[in-house]
């Protein structure tokens, strides 16, 4: 099968016969709101089902849910030859909304226009989802050319971390596990990612004791307290050693001058080394009273080499030096990574190679995926590969088209090729 450039042109052409279909998908399903929270994805879980049952002859997709209105989907299908099960990973949920008015058009027109399709969830990542959907039924149509199963989990609660979507399916779901997973969530199609950094939320709450503002020898001032942790773990915990894996920072030098193009100056260096942001402050009551209480809340980010328990030590180590400050744990997973000459590595980018006509690189992701949850619940070997996120988070969120056509072509050459190994 490899280096078969004529199946391979012929197959990508069928692409291009589906490209309107495909689009249409990816606009129907930013019409029906998905927003994490609360992941309600029923009614975009039942329009991919009713969509993947049409269009996909034998598919066999079943509903799985932990929690309402959290529901997920699995689809199986199946070439009628043993082989390799290859999984592609998508999530069904959205990051809200926000304020409407600052939207040129509805968040949820799924208009197309000047190239792009618009609204929330068209690149993060309902557009992901309509390329390997689009690609899957290219594969389901040749079942002659492959051998084994392609699963497609669709999932919610993404946006708050999986629990009760991915990873609620791989705790219970044989059929979500596979040798191999795609996962299509954002980045970049040049930019393909094999790991992604640790993370480790904590609350700070500290205690003081409460006087008139005019009287400070007779209270204890919370805030200051809070001040100098803050102040401390900026400084400390960002400035910890790094032993990273020499093959891990080897990937991300060697991919920095591609991957920058997308993720801006200065990723580089972050993928490196531990972050610290503090994204909120609380305390206080009144400008003439001493606070007796006051909180704030960080997201630190942990590279490869890094690990939990030496962040916490050193958070501990600076605690213990100031009364009154105490910390909670909010959310935690290490920094995860699959071996980047896995040969799952070597057939994405060359096929990305091949579609894009330009060098790829394989590097590391600073942000969260569902990606991690099939490294570190399975160990199964696992990359990023999704479309440029264009307005991702923020109003006027869109996805272009033709950068879609190219990663579905992606995903399935690379699919082809895996599924005859």
């Amino acid at each position: 099968m490899a280096g078969d450039k004529e199946l391979y042109q012929a197959l990508c052409r069928e692409i291009e016969v589906k490209k309107e279909e495909m689009f249409d998908l990816c606009s129907e399903m930013v019409k029906i709101p998905s927003e994490t929270p609360p992941s309600d994805t029923r009614e975009m879980a039942e329009y991919v089902c009713e969509y993947i049952t049409k269009q996909v002859e034998g598919a066999q997709v079943c509903f799985y849910e932990k929690e309402s209105p959290v529901k997920n989907l699995v689809v199986k299908i199946k070439s009628g030859k043993p082989g390799k099960r290859l999984v592609f990973n998508g999530h069904l949920d959205t990051y809200p909304v926000g304020n409407p008015e600052l939207w040129s058009k509805s968040p949820w027109s799924g208009d197309r226009k000047d190239g792009f399709i618009w609204g929330r969830g068209s690149s993060d990542m309902k557009g992901g989802i309509a390329c390997f959907i689009t690609a899957a039924r290219v594969l389901a149509e040749h079942r002659e050319l492959w051998n084994g199963e392609i699963v497609l989990t669709l999932a919610g609660d993404e946006e708050a971390m999986g629990d009760r979507g991915t990873q609620y399916l791989l705790d219970t779901v044989e059929d979500a596990s596979g040798d191999a997973m795609i996962c299509a969530d954002v980045g970049a199609p040049n930019s393909l990612r094999f790991g992604q950094k640790g993370l480790l939320w904590i609350r700070l709450n500290a205690v003081g004791k409460s006087a008139h503002g005019a009287h400070l020898h007779k209270g204890v001032s919370a805030i200051n307290h809070l001040i100098e942790v803050i102040r401390r773990i900026n400084n400390e915990v960002s400035a910890l050693e790094v032993p990273m894996p020499e093959h891990v920072r080897r990937a991300i030098l060697d991919g920095a001058a591609i991957s920058e193009q997308g993720a801006g100056p200065g990723e580089t260096q972050i993928l490196q080394k531990v972050t610290v942001n503090f994204g909120t402050i609380k305390g206080g009551t009144s400008p003439n009273l001493v606070p007796d209480s006051a909180s704030a809340e960080a997201d630190i980010r942990i590279p490869a080499g890094v690990r939990i328990p030496k962040i916490k030590e050193k958070i501990e180590e600076i605690l213990s030096e100031t009364e009154g400050v105490t910390y909670t744990v909010l959310r935690s997973y290490e920094a995860n990574w699959s071996d980047p000459e896995d040969v799952l590595f070597q057939i994405v980018k060359e096929k990305s190679e091949e579609v894009l006509k330009t060098e790829v690189a394989v590097t590391f992701r600073v942000g969260a995926s569902d990606a991690r949850l099939y490294r570190l619940s399975k160990g199964i070997p696992t990359i990023n590969c999704g479309l440029t996120p264009y307005g991702l988070g923020g109003p006027d969120e869109h996805v272009s088209m033709d950068e879609m056509v190219k990663i579905a072509k992606i995903h399935l050459l690379s699919a082809l090729e895996f599924l005859n190994l």
